[in-house]
């Protein structure tokens, strides 16, 4: 659990009941410099006057403050539409139920993150192959290029791999390099957390790296061939359930 009095200052000043608030983006993947923002993931629950009646409330609510020097950047949906994005083979939402860093949680959470598991199919491995190929563009076209968008290339490409082979959900790329054991990325780590968020990489090797990039896309999709994960997620009537009972009963409970 995050302690942080900054970070729960925000939760705690949220509209809405939450079911969990994590931490993602660069501090979950395991590079964040030392000026790296805060992006807090989470779901909220809309009453049901807001639910039913002619004004709904707010799907998503998106806030950015600085406090004290810290730039956090603090976004949730509504469990219906989140439990539908669940759903929709987004890896990038089922990392953030399962985020190790919790700023805030409660039951219902830990019912939301055995359910997650259900929802895990073959076909997220297109979800980390899209994101790969975003970031390579970004990467590509910048001169100099920056470490972030490569350094994302890599953490997505191992973290579908690693999906597809175990059925776990890993975003940390230090800890997925321990299984991977690619030389190059302890120093793009480093150079990344030393540095500042928008740190460049004049000196890059282009070609290794695109090299690389196909040899590892190329390593998702034979994995997305032979892993024994489903073609279609199973937790759709728990999602149901849950949201049943959340909207009967509030969370927190």
């Amino acid at each position: 659990m995050m302690h942080d009095p900054r970070l729960r200052q925000q939760v705690a000043a949220h509209p809405y009941p939450l079911l969990f608030t994590t931490i993602s983006g660069a501090h979950l993947y395991g590079f964040p410099s030392p000026d790296s923002d805060y992006d807090l993931r989470g779901v909220h629950l809309l009453p049901v006057a807001e639910v039913v009646g002619l004004d709904a409330g707010r799907q998503t609510v998106e806030k950015t403050v600085m406090v004290e020097g810290m730039e956090i950047d603090l976004v949730t949906h509504d469990a219906k539409k989140f439990f539908q994005l669940m759903l929709k083979k987004n890896g990038y939402v089922l990392e953030q139920v399962l985020s190790p860093l919790i700023v805030h949680t409660t039951p219902e959470h830990a019912e939301l993150r055995e359910i997650a598991m259900q929802c895990v199919t073959r076909f997220h491995a297109w979800h980390y192959l899209g994101f790969a190929a975003t970031q390579w563009k970004l990467f590509h076209k910048e001169s100099p290029p920056r470490i972030k968008p490569l350094l994302y290339v890599y953490r997505v490409l191992l973290t579908g791999i690693h999906l597809m082979r175990t059925g776990v959900v890993e975003a940390n790329l230090v800890r997925l390099n321990r299984t991977a054991k690619l030389p190059y990325l302890d120093d793009l780590i480093q150079c990344k957390m030393s540095g500042p968020e928008k740190s460049l990489l004049p000196d890059a090797d282009l070609a290794f790296h695109l090299r690389e990039y196909k040899r590892l896309a190329g390593e998702l999709e034979q994995a997305a061939a032979d892993t024994r994960l489903p073609e279609q997620p199973a937790g759709k009537a728990a999602l149901n359930d849950l949201l049943v009972q959340l909207r009967l009963h509030g969370c927190g409970r």
